[in-house]
């Protein structure tokens, strides 16, 4: 049983390799499909490169992921079975079916014969985020907010869920330094809406060692970088940034996205983390279908206005399968828009891409880190 290696699903690799290996089945690292199966985790960036590769194999072949979730009465036709969402419990179990020791499919899984949704959501402490195949600690999952442009929500769905404090200490111990994976860092033991800044103090607290926390490879909200949850950055932590998603300039396109907060917010989130001596790294996309010029300016003023103390990391917008902006097409850049993120990133203040969206974390994306 072999996992296709693939550099964008090697967080996956980590969670699913230990997951397998709980149940008895080693899954080997291959560059081609190698019998007897080999699975697949594909993104909605890297998915094209590989389709061709599975339709032609021929051993079994499994494939899932965020794009095969969202597509997959699409895979199922070149591929032999499709584990649709989180594939902790779904991947060994469908392995043991294979292998003849269960009798029947299980649900979540598609076959050219149909699909059947999983009844159930993965409980994190119940499966290591990793083993010998080491990936990213993931302390959350879910997302509440119904981004138009986001599969999380799709995938994961609205509840977030904790990885207990004891284990994440335990993991995080395998490292020099620990770095998380959460759609919120600073929601962590919430609902996700109202944050709870005990449960991260209590678990910030049982950490040691040099300890990331609201920076690559997780992010936070802007509503959520307060007086409270910078002074638990700057009390318990090692890096001196903060990462936060604020994606437009505009209270409009930030309304038809169901973000849930306002420029303000935004605006805020960045003078307090100066405030505390932290450097903002801000998210944004630009692009959306319904942007008009007004929102593309107010967006620019933003990124101006951020890049003076801070960094920005943007992007185009690409519609992604399975969310609500699944299907439009991106707004095309204004001459004026070009200029302007031209000129911030040849002075260093501006990293990402606005011209390909492919192309989703530029070369400079190592300095968002710490």
């Amino acid at each position: 049983m072999n996992w296709r290696d693939i550099a964008a699903s090697r967080n996956s690799y980590a969670a699913l390799y230990a997951a397998c290996e709980r149940s008895g089945y080693t899954l080997y690292p291959v560059d081609r499909p190698t019998h007897d199966i080999t699975c697949y985790s594909l993104n909605s960036l890297s998915a094209s490169r590989y389709l061709r590769e599975i339709e032609e194999s021929e051993c079994i072949t499994v494939v899932g992921g965020p794009h095969a979730s969202a597509r997959f009465a699409d895979l199922t036709k070149i591929a032999d079975y499709v584990v649709v969402g989180e594939g902790e419990y779904t991947l060994p179990a469908l392995l043991s079916y294979l292998d003849g020791r269960r009798p029947t499919l299980p649900p979540g899984v598609a076959t050219g014969d149909g699909y059947t949704p999983t009844p159930y959501s993965v409980l994190l402490g119940s499966y290591p985020p990793f083993s010998e195949m080491k990936g990213y600690l993931e302390i959350s999952r879910g997302c509440p907010f119904g981004c138009g442009y986001c599969q999380t929500p799709r995938i994961f769905g609205r509840c977030m869920r904790h990885r207990p404090i004891d284990q994440i200490v335990t993991y995080a111990r395998k490292f020099l330094q620990a770095r998380f994976v959460s759609p919120n860092a600073l929601a962590y033991g919430s609902d996700g809406r109202v944050p709870r800044f005990g449960k991260v103090e209590a678990l910030l607290r049982h950490l040691s060692g040099e300890i990331y926390f609201g920076t690559f490879p997780s992010e936070v909200r802007p509503e959520f970088v307060t007086d409270r949850s910078l002074e638990l950055i700057t009390t318990y932590c090692a890096n001196t940034r903060i990462q936060f998603g604020a994606q437009s300039g505009s209270d409009t396109v930030l309304k038809k996205l169901n973000r849930g907060h306002t420029v303000d917010d935004v605006v805020r989130a960045v003078e307090l983390c100066r405030s505390h001596g932290l450097f903002p790294v801000v998210d944004l996309i630009l692009g959306f279908p319904f942007e008009s010029a007004d929102d593309e300016r107010l967006t620019l003023d933003l990124i101006r206005w951020i890049a003076r103390s801070g960094r920005v990391h943007i992007h185009q917008f690409l519609p992604l399968p399975g969310t609500p902006l699944d299907g439009t097409v991106a707004h095309t850049l204004s001459a004026d828009a070009e200029r302007v993120l031209g000129a911030l990133a040849r002075s260093g203040n501006l990293t990402g891409s606005w011209c390909d969206p492919q192309i989703r974390f530029s070369r400079n994306r190592s300095n968002d880190i710490a």
